[in-house]
This record gives C-alpha cells, structure tokens and sequence, in this order.
C-alpha cells in the first residue's frame, strides 16, 4: 500500500494522536570570534570539556567553530532551553571572546586564519583531524567554516508497529520502517526548499569571505564596499558557492531504499577520484586526508536531509544504518536564526515537525535522477533568488509559482497541526503555520528580507551587523547567569569528557595505518 492512505487509516481506527511526541533535537554550529571580531586563534576552552568526548559541547570542522548539541525531547520547549543552558554555560567560560549569530563567517582572512579542529592523540581523534585536513585540500577551510542548525526529528515509535499493522505490510518492522523515513526523505526533497525560503538567513557575505577565492566574487553584485549579496537571495548559505565539488555535484546518491541508499554512498566511499590521488594519502609521512576516494567518509557527502542511526564507537554510520535501519532523520537546510540569540525557536520547530509529518504522510513516489537534479535546481533558485516576485519553480515537470506551491504545502500540513493541537493548551502547531502563511503573503517578513533592510536602514555592511548583533546577544548572556544545578551538571560533563578522553588515548593498541584499515574494511 503507498502512502496516500497513511493519514486517512490513522483517523480511521482512532489512532492520529499517535503521531504526537516525535522526538527532537538540535545541533547548532557558531563561530567563536575574539572580541575585535575576528576568528579565535585560541584552542577550544579547556572548561569546556573534551570536544571529542563531550555529549554536548563539541568543535565542528574549525577549532572555532563550536557544535552545541541536545538531546532528543518530545517537548520543543525542553529542547530549546537545553540549547539556551549550553549557551550560558559557555558563555560563562567563554575569556573575552564571542559567538557568531550569522551562518555567513565573518571576522576570517583567508584559509589559513581557520584553525583545524583537534581531537587529541588518540587514533579516533587523529582520524577526525585527518579528515577535516581532506576537506581543506579539497574545498579550502572557508567554505567549512559556515555555521548553521541541524534539526533531528524521531517519528513517535509507537506509530510504527500500529502503522506496520494498518497498513498490512509484510516487511519487518524494522524494513518498513526505514522505508517510511526514505518517503518522508524523498517528499522533504521535493518541498525542502520551502525551508529556505521562510528561515532563510544569509542573503549577503562578507567579502573576506573570498579571500581565498576571489574568482568567485564575480557571482554577486556588491551591496557595499564590504559586502556582496544578491538582491532576492533567501539562504547562499545553502546555494552553490563553492562547496559542491563536481564529483559530488555527479554523485547519484539512491533515496528509494535503504539498500539503495547504503550501497550508492559505500560506492562513492570506495571509488577512487584522480584528483584527490594528486594530493596523495601521505606526504612526508603525514596525512593529508583519509583516502583518496570521491568521498573520505560519509559525512563529507552534503544533502539537506540525511536518515540516520545512533552509531557505537568507531562504527560507519552506512553499517548503523545496514544493521539497525533508520531511527531518525536529520535535517541540515536551516540557517541561524540571527535576531534569536541561540539561532532557533519553539515556533521554527513545531512548523519543521509538521512539515515532516506531512511529508510522512503523503505518498512518495521513488526518484529519478533528473527528479533529484530538479528538486536540486529549484533549492538552488530558491536560495538565490527566493523572494523574486513571480518566481517559478518545477513541480511535475511543471512549472508553477513559488507561492502557489508554499500555499500547497502548508494547507496539506494543516490537518497534521489540528492533530497534534487536539486537546493542548494554545494551539501552538495551528499558530506555527500561520506565522509562516503571513511570510508567504509578504516577502519583506521574511528573515533574509529583514537582514538586507535592516542593512540598508542602519547603513551597515554586514560584517559589522553581524558583529553588533552578536554582541548583543552576548551582553543578554553575561548579564544572567546559569543557575547552580545546571552549572554544576555542565562543569561534571567537562570533567568526565577529559577522563574519557584520556582512557581512549590510554587503551589506544593500533598504529594509525591500521586503524584505519581496520575501520574501513569493517563489515
């Protein structure tokens, strides 16, 4: 049976608040600038903890760019003030230095101004540091030094075995599943640009963002002396400036199937590119990346949704998926939110998980490719010209305006936030949707129509916007502070992170060749 049916089935038997209490959890990304703005060049705070080891607090590709992550809540509520806790605590140990609020880094002179991530001597840590010295070599340190939110979202499982039932699968639990998340997948490909358009944050750049590349500077029209934009743009964080390779931008990644999925990403893993075999494995007896394949491992392939399993130590998250199947989705399209000083809010996120849902719920046909380059073209126009008045789009093969669709979109996850309004206080799915109706009526309310006014109103470019928002949000947390339970409970997870990091490096038995060799050849 396809999906079409799902929502209807639910109503049917009386089991739609079933799809209530989904799981969620975000990791957010900000780059720690000192307090004349420009990139830290300090190591990530020892007070902090242990950025390999610590659940919470971790660095992403820079040093400086620091990775908050929750744990998983039903309650958007719990989740965002685990994020606000995070932020305090830091910013209580944080010596005269800030974080970013823009996804955009601004305050960098080049790559060599990006401090590489370090994870420590063990061979786990030396393998996460070898692989972000491959993306240097590969796409340059800028380019990794974007911040931005990942928004993980666990469909309820108690709808999975009623769902499995209703719907008179004869797969596994497990198989159906993972299937289901592949057509939620495939549909929030289909309607994903809808999250740019509406949380789109990064319509300008500064132009020391290109210092390390200044041919591409000749793509944007110049806003003022220190800044490039586009006049329509929603999210160039998310457009095509520079990260997409052309091995990856030819990459034909499989969403029909978990199998699929599996094996075309493990193919781009194993296949030799000859241009990474020009910068060679090792030179001079160091590192240079992890090998000299498409991709170095699996997170080096950027896509705005990924399926996802909880991995164990040293395991590749193709084999989580292979032996566990899909257990949540993860989607990595939003920008921060600059005006909020943790870059997200409740609102942002009921109106993501509804729109999962909806994705959930509606039938899924499978992919082809010239489908996933077409979903891959209408991002891409909508990154860059979101808000053009009349803007079009591909839906079907055909065309429609950006609006008509959005007003689609929204009225299909309309039935999704009664459910899950039904019998809560407030309405609050209800007044996500409608928050975000009232952008698609007025294009100027939107995030990246409010940035480029406000630019233009203050006379500012937008380096020294960012900086003054940022430091706005940093005087909001040194004026309060995180109360004494969570303080002590932050500062116990530093202190474990460094004891755990110790014991990994203590046990370490391997050389670093064979580790790898062992890590790779797992099966």
């Amino acid at each position: 049976m396809n999906s079409t049916n799902r929502l209807h089935l639910l109503k049917q038997n009386n089991q739609q608040s079933l799809l209530k209490n989904g799981l969620k959890g975000i990791e957010k990304e900000s780059l720690r600038l000192s307090k004349e703005g420009f990139i830290a060049q300090t190591r990530h705070p020892y007070q902090l903890g242990a950025s390999l080891t610590h659940p919470h607090i971790t660095t992403d590709y820079s040093e400086a760019l620091l990775e908050f992550i929750t744990p998983p809540y039903a309650d958007i509520n719990e989740t965002i003030s685990f994020m606000h806790n995070i932020h305090q605590f830091v910013y209580d140990k944080l010596d005269n230095e800030f974080l970013l609020a823009t996804s955009m880094p601004c305050g960098i002179n080049g790559d060599e101004s990006i401090p590489i991530a370090r994870y420590g001597d063990s061979n786990i840590g030396k393998m996460k540091y070898i692989y972000r010295k491959g993306l240097w070599h590969r796409y340059g340190r800028t380019m990794q030094a974007i911040a931005g939110i990942h928004f993980n979202y666990s469909v309820p499982q108690n709808l999975w075995p009623v769902l499995h039932k209703l719907e008179g699968s004869t797969q596994t639990l497990e198989a159906f599943q993972s299937s289901a998340y592949f057509d939620l997948i495939r549909n929030f490909q289909r309607q994903g640009w809808l999250i740019l358009y509406l949380f789109g944050a990064s319509p300008a750049i500064c132009k020391s963002f290109f210092k390390s590349r200044p041919e591409l500077m000749s793509q944007f029209e110049e806003f003022d002396n220190g800044t490039l934009y586009h006049p329509y743009a929603t999210s160039l964080r998310m457009s095509d400036i520079g990260y997409k390779s052309n091995n990856q931008a030819n990459l034909d990644i499989d969403y029909n199937s978990l199998d699929g999925y599996v094996n075309s990403l493990s193919h781009a893993i194993d296949t030799p590119y000859p241009e990474y075999a020009n910068i060679g494995i090792k030179v001079n007896g160091e590192y240079q990346q992890l090998n000299t394949n498409i991709l170095q491992i699996e997170n080096e392939y950027y896509s705005t949704v990924r399926p996802k399993q909880i991995i164990k130590p040293c395991e590749k998250p193709t084999l989580a998926l292979k032996r566990r199947g899909v257990q949540y989705v993860e989607i990595r399209s939003l920008d921060l939110d600059l005006f909020n000083p943790i870059g997200i809010d409740a609102n942002r996120g009921r109106f993501i998980e509804a729109l999962l849902l909806s994705c959930l719920m509606q039938d899924s046909p499978e992919i082809s490719s010239d489908d996933f380059s077409t979903h891959n073209t209408n991002q891409l126009k909508v990154a860059h010209e979101g808000r053009k008045p009349d803007l079009t789009l591909i839906k079907d093969r055909q065309s429609i305006r950006l609006q008509d669709w959005a007003y689609e979109i929204l009225d299909g996850m309309q039935e999704i936030c009664d459910i899950l309004d039904e019998n809560e206080a407030g309405n609050l799915y209800n007044q996500a949707l409608t928050a975000q109706r009232e952008l698609i009526d007025n294009p100027e309310l939107t995030p990246s129509a409010r940035i480029l006014a406000r630019l233009r109103t203050e006379q500012l470019p937008f380096a020294r916007f960012a900086d003054q928002l940022s430091q706005q949000h940093a005087q909001n947390f040194y004026a309060q502070k995180l109360n004494a339970t969570d303080t002590l409970k932050f500062t116990q997870l530093a202190t474990d992170s460094h004891a755990k990091q110790r014991e990994i490096e203590a046990n370490d038995s391997l050389s670093m060749d064979d580790f790898l060799e062992k890590y790779f050849n797992q099966s």
